[in-house]
This record gives structure tokens, C-alpha cells and sequence, in this order.
């Protein structure tokens, strides 16, 4: 017989189990660590403040000039010398209509002749001033000086068009007391414009080939343009 049973022969590395036991150890405590952290975060939402998109109104610059008052159609009384367009019924009446006998029909309106609308036995043009819309022959510039562009505003870069309103007489210049500046980029512009229309020079307007006074509204263009 054994003196010994062979498993009682087995010995035990002391220093091994003790490094396995110590790594499992360190792995465990690593995992439940996070755990932890992870569920602490869990459900919890954004707590700092966010801004909010301010809005700044700036206070507007103050209005230059006074708005242009609207321009005030001139009565006639009286159609102008001119001619009558026939018009072509949109949808045929099924009955003929009443005749009247009393109607008179002048060949000389339908001629084309004059200012559309007009008859051909309407007003002679006056004295007075008329919209450029309704005269015949609208002015022309015939000849005018160079626009003399504002140097200080040239060296800023500032450009933009004025539109100018004048009353051309029936000589082909601008009355002085009629210019005023309707739209302009910069005020800077509006005592170049006013001298280039006083010197400018129009083929007067024209109702039945007689010169009239005509209201005009002038666009002049500063653009700054490479040498």
C-alpha cells in the first residue's frame, strides 16, 4: 500500500493564486466602477442656460427732404385734337342694338392723327403745363453738359441716380423755380444735378406742332467708372 495517497501529494503555489486573485480583483472593481458612472449620467438633461437671439433696432437716420407730393393730373376741360380708336366687342350681341339717328360721325377722329382719345375738333394748347404722358412730341435733349460728379463723394465710392423734376417752357429750358429733387442716393448729389438741368437744352414738347410747357421727370446716373 501507498504510504501516501497521491493527491496529497499536490502542493499550492502561494504566489500564483495570489497575482490571480489580484487581477480578478482590479477587473471586478474596474467594471462596477463603470457601471456606476454610466447609470449617474443616465436622465439627466442640459441644465446651463442658452442665450437667446437678441434682436437690436436701430433707430432710423432722419428723413433729408420732405416726400415728393403726387403729381396732380392737369384738367383739360376738353379732350386734345386728336383721334378715336374703334374697339372690337368682346362678345357679339345676339339683337341689334338701338341706332341712333342723332349721332354724328366724323371721319377726321379716326384718322390717327393727334393725341389718342383726343377729338378732331378739341382745344388748342395753352400757356398751361401739361404731363409728359399726353403731348404728342415729348422733349428731347438736344444738348447738355458733362455730370459733374461730386469728388468727395467719388473718393467715398458713393453711386446711385437722381431723378430730377422740371418744367420744361417752350423754349427748351428749365424753369429755375420748377427743379426739385425727387430720389437721390445722397444729398451730395442733388446741386450737380440741379446745375446740369439749368443748363441743359430740350427740343421743347409739342401739341399739334405748337411748343407747350411740359412737367418731365430726369434720371441722371453717377457711376464710377476704371480710367
Amino acid at each position: 500500500m501507498f504510504e501516501r495517497l497521491i493527491e496529497s501529494r499536490r502542493t499550492t503555489d502561494r504566489k500564483k493564486s495570489l497575482g490571480v486573485g489580484l487581477t480578478s480583483l482590479v477587473v471586478h472593481t474596474a467594471v462596477i466602477a463603470g457601471a456606476v458612472i454610466a447609470t449617474l449620467n443616465v436622465g439627466q438633461g442640459e441644465t446651463t442656460a442658452k442665450v437667446d437671439t437678441t434682436m437690436v433696432y436701430l433707430p432710423q437716420a432722419r428723413q433729408l427732404r420732405q416726400k415728393p407730393r403726387p403729381l396732380q393730373p392737369v384738367n383739360l376741360g376738353l379732350p386734345l385734337r386728336g383721334f378715336q380708336t374703334v374697339v372690337a366687342p368682346a362678345e357679339i350681341p345676339s339683337n341689334i342694338p338701338p341706332v341712333n339717328l342723332d349721332e354724328k360721325f366724323n371721319p377726321k377722329d379716326y384718322s390717327g392723327i393727334g393725341v389718342e382719345g383726343g377729338v378732331a375738333e378739341g382745344i388748342v394748347p395753352t400757356g398751361e403745363v401739361y404731363l409728359e404722358a399726353i403731348v404728342e412730341e415729348k422733349p428731347v435733349v438736344l444738348s447738355a453738359p458733362e455730370v459733374r460728379y461730386p469728388e468727395l463723394l467719388r473718393q467715398a465710392g458713393i453711386q446711385g441716380r437722381v431723378v430730377i423734376q422740371a418744367i420744361i417752357d417752350t423754349t427748351g429750358r428749365a424753369e429755375p423755380n420748377s427743379i426739385r429733387i425727387v430720389r437721390s442716393p445722397n444729398p451730395g448729389f442733388d446741386e450737380a444735378s440741379r446745375n446740369w438741368m439749368l443748363r441743359a437744352f430740350f427740343r421743347p414738347a409739342r401739341v399739334h406742332g405748337r411748343a407747350v410747357r411740359v412737367l418731365v421727370e430726369v434720371p441722371i446716373d453717377y457711376r464710377i467708372t476704371s480710367a
